[in-house]
């Protein structure tokens, strides 16, 4: 492949520490990378150094006679004044960006919704977001850029920009660098995972669930490795520390070995780690929505809601935006009135909400780290013993500068793993969270999702992270036209829905019928099955619940496989993922078709 853009020996250090030390990095086409890292590891810089936006304080960064870049900030600079039409397509003539087959993706996958002739000043955060993106994509880069670029897309916008990066380049052309913390998005898109830690750029093959396994087998081998040399150190450090009237006969080259060893000792990356915390008893009741209907004239945004959450519950919620997901958790929550219907909670219910505003900070802007939690109690039950809140804001990955450094003063991903903390203190066994990805590195989400498995309560989930909600809960419910439908097939079978909705919507409009009624946008389930139509219905839906049992079980040995197999070996590894893809989709084609059956057999 033919070499686009290379950076040699960079080198950036700031007032306070060292951003990268000698690192060399290069881009070729057919480069799809994703990049991952803690916040503050300089992701972001690596992505402004190789696009020129920054200038390193030693080496350099080439490109080949040519090549054209194109990048999306995580901050846009938009000017207010400007229409969202000349924002995206400039000066051009309408039957030149008109005619553009990829202009035309690129607008109805990001903009449809918003007016051409609004200004920039009109539009909000994630409109504003999403036309950056999209006056972005419009053009012909040879190397695109993406600094978080799924922030303010909901679930079908990142389908969306993962399917038109897949196919915006041939196999072999142009080349794309991606920073976010959607693993989801980061598989889809990448083939190649760079690691930014400690002033370094680590290379990895293949996309983040490569990358991941990788890691482990990284770490498992630094882990020996140190084992190792820490026996050797000991064993050093017993020899240095004999009586000084021994150690006047040993040799020195010995004496500098030693001394070299212990000096040579790593610093200790940040731990990030939850501990479960005590949880308040749940009984059998949790919250019952019987009937409910919440209306915000004109437009009823709730309609004849009927929801029992089950004790130890684990549900995604999806929707658009405006669907009314944060109206139904408020319903949940005891923050929204229903218009009609019976909202029921049992009496040993305590529920808290992790919100996207940080509003539990607010109070405490001005106090230290570690004051804030001492505040609420002296000690704390984490995982069956007493802790003190120093030792549980370092679980959490504070380190003991941060633990003096006042709220108002810490970077947005810690301000948010101190809020998740003192949510938790309160013992809640009902646990809201409403995004709760914004500002968090991978590492973290990881670390947040491990609690989350052994939290014992009940949970439901708002994100337009696909990934987090596949991993954290068990169940997925859609609101569509008003209405609360379960997703057998989870958010596969919601983007179908959806896809089907628009669909609709385009016809009807087509068409200048009346407003879609609140069900046109699910599809029929066909007509009723007979005789021996549903004998023959209900049998096949049989074979594919054995089948699906058998395939699923496949995909978990495979796991297993992969997991064990040499990481170094990548031609091996590309083998076995590609069988497990191929698994998966076998699984997938399963459950589409056993949801068709359902529904013919439910008509």
């Amino acid at each position: 492949m033919a070499h686009l853009l290379g950076a040699e020996s960079l080198h950036l250090e700031y007032p306070t520490r060292t951003v990268f030390d000698s690192v060399t990095l290069g881009i070729a086409e057919g480069d799809r990378i994703g990049v991952v890292g803690r916040n503050g590891d300089g992701k972001s810089t690596l992505l402004q150094l190789l696009a020129g936006r920054v200038e390193p304080d030693d080496g350099r960064v080439t490109r080949r006679r040519g090549v054209t870049v194109g990048m999306l900030d995580q901050r846009d600079e938009l000017p207010s004044t400007v229409t969202v039409g000349h924002s995206i397509v400039g000066d051009r003539d309408e039957h030149l960006w008109a005619g553009d087959p990829r202009v035309r993706d690129v607008l109805a996958g990001l903009v449809s919704d918003i007016r051409w002739d609004a200004t920039i000043a009109e539009l909000s955060g994630g409109q504003r977001r999403r036309v950056a993106l999209a006056a972005l994509l419009v053009h012909d880069h040879d190397i695109v850029f993406l600094d978080e670029p799924t922030n303010h897309l909901d679930l079908e916008g990142v389908a969306w920009l993962a399917q038109h990066l897949k196919s915006r380049w041939a196999a072999t052309s142009g080349a794309l660098v991606v920073v976010t913390h959607d693993r989801w998005f980061l598989d889809e898109v990448s083939t190649t995972t760079w690691e930014v830690h400690d002033g370094i750029v680590e290379p990895f093959e293949g996309g983040y669930a490569a990358y991941v396994l990788q890691r482990v087998e990284r770490d498992r081998m630094s882990s020996v490795a140190e084992t190792k040399r820490q026996n050797l150190m000991r064993k050093e450090l017993a020899w240095l520390r004999r009586g000084a009237p021994a150690r006047t006969s040993k040799p020195k080259f010995r004496m500098d070995a030693a001394a070299t060893l212990i000096a040579d000792e790593p610093p200790i990356r940040d731990s990030v780690e939850l501990t479960t915390l005590a949880t308040a008893r749940l009984g059998k009741d949790v919250v019952d929505l019987i009937d409910v209907s919440v209306s915000y004239p004109p437009k009823t945004v709730l309609r004849d809601v009927e929801w029992r959450i089950a004790p130890g519950e684990r549900t995604g919620i999806l929707g658009v935006n405006g669907a009314g997901k944060s109206t139904l958790l408020g319903l949940v929550a005891g923050t929204v009135r229903a218009d009609s219907g019976t909202v029921k909670r049992g009496k040993t219910v305590r529920i808290a909400t992790l919100t996207q505003q940080l509003s539990e900070l607010d109070e405490v802007q001005d106090q230290r780290v570690s004051a804030v939690v001492a505040g609420k109690r002296t000690t704390y039950l984490a995982g069956g013993k007493e802790v003190t809140p120093g030792q549980l804001l370092e679980r959490l990955g504070f380190s003991n500068a941060q633990l003096a450094t006042p709220v108002k003063d810490l970077s947005g991903g810690q301000k948010r793993r101190l809020q998740l903390l003192l949510i938790l203190l309160d013992e809640p066994n009902v646990l809201i969270l409403d995004e709760p990805t914004n500002d968090l590195d991978t590492d973290m989400l990881a670390a947040m999702e491990d609690l989350l498995d052994s939290w014992p309560g009940t949970l439901l989930v708002v994100s337009h992270d696909r990934y987090l909600l596949e991993r954290v809960t068990d169940q997925q419910y859609a609101i569509l036209d008003g209405r609360l439908r379960h997703l057998p097939g989870g958010v596969d079978e919601y983007l179908r829905l959806r896809r089907a909705q628009e669909a609709n919507g385009s016809e009807r409009a087509e068409a200048s019928t009346a407003s879609m009624p609140s069900t046109a946008s699910m599809p029929s389930p066909g007509p009723a099955l007979t005789g021996a139509a549903l004998r023959a219905a209900e049998k096949e839906l049989s074979a594919l619940d054995r089948r699906l049992g058998k395939v699923s079980d496949q995909v978990a040995a495979k796991h297993e496989e992969l997991a064990r197999h040499d990481q170094s070996d990548y031609v091996g590894l590309g083998r076995l993922t590609e069988e497990l893809r191929a698994l998966e989709g076998e699984v997938a084609d399963l459950e589409t078709r056993w949801l068709e059956l359902s529904e013919q057999l439910e008509a």
